[in-house]
């Protein structure tokens, strides 16, 4: 965090979210950042969660800062979704965080994850069968990007014990909220958090919890240099339309091998288990043979290259809307609103020009719609118009969200694509620009 940045601290009412946001008070005149809270209330706990929430507001207020929350049905969407309501709470929670960052309301949203969480995950992750990529855990800083906003999560406390934060609320005078599911162990963390921790540092390790996130520490290293090599070797290794060629394959290390198979398989769509990748490189020291693979994918090996075939019958995936100009449409694909506003004159010096396009270039109704094959886009900033399913492949899009990634169409011209700023050719050259704008959809949408 630095000078001018726009912090929410994400504070549930816990012990390690409060001492972020009170150590973040302490440094915000120094470091000269503006400090906000931000809660996420998941109402799984009834009368105990509304007390969370006026427990986080009142400290808001004590110290004069803006509170932003929002709350969800989170038993209803890991229903809905299939989910364990863990995971459906860090969805839920981490879109709000999204939604902050992409608004431009904030630029920053610091966590209070600790080292003990650290460990828990890394633990976890152990336990169920984890690469580099797993083993890595929690990261320090996850970016957020768009085509209009660069910002980020950040994880300030992940050196620290959660201990050490109790002690130091405890010398404040500082009250925080005990979360009485956090003793409940029909979860699995808190199985591992009260119940398996604790034993290693009795019986094995006293340091258990450091060396776990020491090893995250060296995993994330190490796969930030593999991550590096493979795409390097990627593009001589894989050929679009789903084809390994073993010329390449074969003369790599093996653990490079692997992940050059992961790293192909997920442009797919595919994520694959341990078994899978090996099942694929078995076929690299065969004449021949095919082996299969989830979602309805079959490998086969033909003339020194394997072969990716979805067996699957395709689903009717593509969808199209029309969009007036001005106007909205709500498109249930993308779980979004997409919208044209018109902007005149003054106006548009609130805006960010790569985002704008003269009304005179543009039909007067366009449509959204799914990206198809054979579609083309000229973002700003590149010399020559690219495939849309080039520039997917760059950001490492992949499967279903790569199929419904959204396009907004002027005639037969892609005029507008999710993530990308718009063609330098399309700049207002007159007193009327159109922005287009993708908000969530909300129950009051």
């Amino acid at each position: 965090m630095k000078a001018g940045d726009r912090v929410g601290v994400a504070v549930s009412g816990g012990a390690d979210s409060v001492a972020l946001l009170r150590l973040l008070l302490e440094l915000r005149e120094e470091i000269g950042f503006v400090l906000s809270v931000v809660h996420f209330n998941h109402k799984l706990r009834g009368a105990e969660s509304e007390e969370d929430e006026r427990f986080v507001t009142a400290l808001a207020q004590r110290h004069k800062l803006e509170l932003r929350r929002e709350s969800g049905e989170v038993a209803a969407h890991a229903e809905e979704r299939h989910l364990s309501l863990e995971t459906a709470a860090r969805e839920m929670r981490y879109a709000y965080f999204r939604r902050l960052l992409r608004d431009g309301q904030l630029n920053r949203i610091a966590t209070g994850h600790t080292l003990d969480d650290q460990a828990e995950t890394v633990l976890l992750k152990i336990v169920r069968g984890a690469s580099g990529r797993g083993l890595a855990g929690v990261y320090p800083q996850l970016t957020v990007r768009g085509s209009q906003f660069s910002a980020s999560i950040v994880r300030p406390l992940l050196g620290t014990r959660r201990r050490e934060l109790e002690a130091y609320l405890l010398g404040l005078g500082q009250s925080w909220r005990e979360d009485a599911s956090n003793r409940d162990l029909r979860h699995r963390r808190n199985r591992v958090r009260h119940g398996i921790l604790p034993r290693l540092e009795r019986y094995l390790n006293p340091a258990v919890r450091e060396a776990l996130a020491e090893t995250a520490e060296i995993a994330r290293a190490e796969e930030e240099y593999w991550g590096k090599e493979v795409e390097r070797v990627l593009p001589l290794a894989w050929q679009a339309g789903g084809v390994l060629n073993l010329s390449v394959l074969v003369d790599l290390p093996v653990a490079l091998q692997r992940r050059v198979v992961r790293a192909a398989t997920e442009s797919l769509g595919l994520r694959l288990d341990f078994r899978h990748v090996e099942e694929i490189l078995a076929l690299s020291s065969n004449r021949a043979g095919s082996t299969g693979l989830p979602d309805g994918f079959v490998v086969s090996r033909k003339a020194g290259q394997l072969w990716f075939e979805s067996k699957k019958t395709p689903s009717a995936a593509e969808y199209e809307y029309r969009l007036c100009v001005p106007g909205s449409v709500a498109v249930p694909e993308t779980e979004s609103r997409f919208e044209a506003v018109l902007v005149s004159g003054n106006a548009a010096e609130g805006y960010n020009p790569e985002d704008l396009m003269d009304r005179s270039r543009l039909a007067v109704e366009l449509k959204v719609r799914n990206w198809r094959a054979g579609d083309r886009f000229w973002p700003a900033h590149t010399k020559v118009p690219k495939k849309i399913k080039e520039l997917l492949q760059e950001r490492h899009v992949t499967g279903r969200e790569r199929r419904l990634w959204p396009v907004v169409v002027s005639g037969t011209e892609v005029i507008w694509v999710r993530g990308f700023p718009a063609s330098a050719r399309s700049r207002p050259r007159s007193e009327l620009s159109v922005l287009i704008r993708e908000v969530e959809l909300t129950e009051s949408n």
